[in-house]
């Protein structure tokens, strides 16, 4: 199945309502977001003196380019182009979509505005918060989808991006701890839990606002514990404790059964994804 298999099941009614307002909803923030990274990732490797994490940036920043075009894409393929800028724009009127991306996009431009040590490492932060955790329950509810037999070439297309979200993971994890090692004088520890904290009460906000209760296998009460449970999972990564020690289990967990049927995906969270080359993304047809 192809895009355009997606765009007869969006327009044909197999997507109830609420999955259409998510599906909208959900492209919207991903789209703010990765531009943001794309222009912001240059700013911050101007501080850092290691070519090979410059290197490791600049490869970044390329891959939130093709996540740009890639979500660009399924949206030119899927949806009319009236609701294409209603998506585009749909931030602006959104309060709570408005006040997450105002967040970050303001932690950005306090580092361009005033590049401190102490700017810069909340803008490492915010990037590390972005790439794991912020865009994780959007994709939790596109696995829905394909897990509930809908918007299948969709759900094929988050799946190789989400392969590349796990390595920036591993790259800003690894600067932050490489700057607690060698520059502790920056390294703050509790502005990364109080970041934390309002990233984890901004996604559970707009995931129970985008999502709700009536979408089959995802619900107010699953959003909750999987972004608390990921919270704790992603400051593992930097050496800190859990924020959330109720948060043991992933509500999710039964989604990973899809790897055993579809090669293309592996595990829905934690592993990647094979098959999958960057520069096939720039040739040849579109329709996933």
């Amino acid at each position: 199945m192809g895009l355009k298999d997606d765009a007869r099941m969006f327009h044909f009614t197999e997507l109830s309502i609420e999955e259409q307002r998510a599906y909208k909803g959900n492209f919207c923030l991903s789209l703010f977001f990765l531009i943001h990274q794309t222009v912001n990732l240059p700013n911050f490797s101007e501080y850092i003196t290691s070519p090979e994490v410059n290197l490791i940036l600049a490869i970044q920043a390329y891959q939130e380019a093709i996540h740009s075009q890639s979500y660009a894409t399924i949206l030119e393929s899927v949806v009319d182009s009236d609701e294409r800028m209603e998506i585009y724009y749909f931030w602006r009127d959104n309060e709570i979509l408005l006040k997450r991306n105002t967040y970050i996009g303001q932690i950005y431009q306090d580092f361009i505005d005033t590049p401190t040590d102490e700017n810069f490492f909340r803008g490492i932060v915010a990037n590390f918060l972005l790439e794991s955790l912020y865009f994780y329950n959007g994709f939790a509810f596109f696995d829905t989808l394909t897990d509930n037999g809908k918007m299948q070439a969709t759900g094929r297309m988050i799946a190789y991006i989400r392969r590349d979200e796990l390595t920036h993971i591993s790259i800003f994890a690894n600067i932050i701890r490489e700057m607690k090692k060698e520059f502790p004088s920056i390294y703050n520890e509790k502005t990364i839990i109080d970041m934390m904290k309002i990233a984890v009460d901004q996604e559970i906000e707009w995931g129970e606002h985008i999502l709700g209760n009536k979408i089959l296998g995802i619900n107010a009460l699953t959003t909750s514990e999987y972004t608390k449970w990921l919270a704790n999972k992603r400051l593992a990564t930097i050496q800190i404790a859990p924020l959330y020690p109720d948060a043991i289990t992933n509500p999710y967990k039964h989604l990973d059964r899809l790897q055993d049927t579809n090669a293309d995906k592996g595990n829905f969270f934690e592993t990647t994804v094979v098959n999958y080359t960057q520069s096939s993304s720039l040739k040849g047809s579109w329709d996933f």
